[in-house]
């Protein structure tokens, strides 16, 4: 066991020092918040309301809302100047019958085990109080507040018991109790029943003899799930942790990722439609050359079927096409410069 506070018990003019350590712990399945889908810690952040950043906790103070909405901030340094917020003392104020103390003002338990130089003056107050069959009220600061606590023995050890402030108990506070209800008197026969039920029920109190049910059926679900390999091995997180993430910045990601995802998308289905119409391309260009070399056949046969009649046309369609042609002599007697014409508008 780790001690979680030490001090002095302080009564009278004796002071026992003592360590204080939990008394009780409860017995319950823990869990953590998981990705469904795959098992990843789900983290809580500090973040400011107003801007939206993390806070660090360093950075973190109290603040009291007063009724208008305004708050007053109070940081670690307000509170160290308060009524025994460091005093490491349990100072008896007095001792009463056990029995009087309402068990609904019991909070939580605590053991104090005696510090080595106190072992002599523990066990005197531990003696003493066991034969006086009383208990100490005493105060105590811890955790930054004052606290009331009873100071009884329990197998030989000083065991605390925080109570709660007497403003701190609610009173119980019905309609029924105010209506003609409350003074309802039971029957004498039904009350007899009773009786005679809480007599056969009645027995001395063992705690072993009660278990928590739903935590048993809880840990035999989980050890069922493990034997069956029905578990999950989150990867690990990358370095540094997760990041917060403004919404407005990771949305705006988001929609830049589609864009670029739906554009490769678009480039690829274009590359694929430029090769799908390659070879159409190539029977049109094709089909256009072999159009050209026909009328490029037939504009030369109709003029070569026009040289008979008119030699000088004759004589052009035949430079225009690179072919001998048996022109007539009066086309051979022609100018020079006539000539020239003709095979520059050829």
């Amino acid at each position: 066991m780790r001690a979680i506070w030490s001090g002095v018990i302080s009564f009278g003019m004796v002071t026992v020092p003592v360590k204080m350590f939990g008394a009780t712990e409860e017995k319950r399945v823990a869990f953590h918040q998981v990705h469904a889908a795959d098992g990843g810690r789900v983290r809580q952040k500090r973040v400011c309301e107003l801007d939206g950043e993390e806070v660090a906790l360093s950075d973190v103070a109290k603040g009291y809302q007063l009724p208008d909405g305004d708050v007053v901030v109070l940081t670690s340094k307000d509170f160290e100047g308060l009524p025994e917020a460091i005093a490491k003392t349990i100072s008896v104020e007095a001792f009463v019958p056990e029995e009087q103390i309402d068990p609904i003002m019991y909070s939580k338990s605590y053991y104090l085990a005696p510090d080595k130089l106190g072992v002599r003056p523990y066990a005197l107050l531990r003696d003493a109080m066991a034969a006086s069959g009383r208990v100490a009220v005493v105060r105590f600061a811890m955790r930054e507040r004052e606290s009331l606590a009873a100071l009884r023995v329990r197998d030989d050890v000083l065991t605390l018991e925080t109570m709660l402030w007497a403003d701190e108990v609610r009173k119980p506070d019905f309609d029924f109790l105010d209506s003609a209800s409350s003074t309802v008197e039971p029957k004498a026969a039904e009350l007899k029943m009773a009786k005679l039920l809480i007599d056969s029920l009645s027995t001395d109190f063992d705690p072993e003899a009660y278990q928590d049910n739903y935590r048993e059926a809880l840990e035999e679900i989980i050890e069922a799930k493990v034997a069956g390999r029905e578990v999950v091995t989150p990867p690990a997180p990358a370095d540094g942790g997760a990041q917060v993430i403004d919404l407005m910045a990771a949305l705006k990601a988001s929609v830049e990722a589609a864009k670029k995802t739906r554009g490769g998308k678009a480039e690829a289905e274009s590359e694929a439609e430029a090769e799908s119409a390659k070879p159409t391309a190539k029977k049109a260009a094709a089909k256009k050359t072999a159009a050209s070399k026909t009328a490029a056949s037939k504009k030369t046969a109709a003029s070569a079927s026009k040289s008979s009649a008119t030699p000088t046309r004759a004589a052009k369609g035949a430079r225009g096409t690179g072919k001998a042609v048996d022109l007539h002599k009066p086309a051979r007697k022609k100018p020079a410069t006539k000539s020239t014409s003709t095979r520059r508008s050829a």
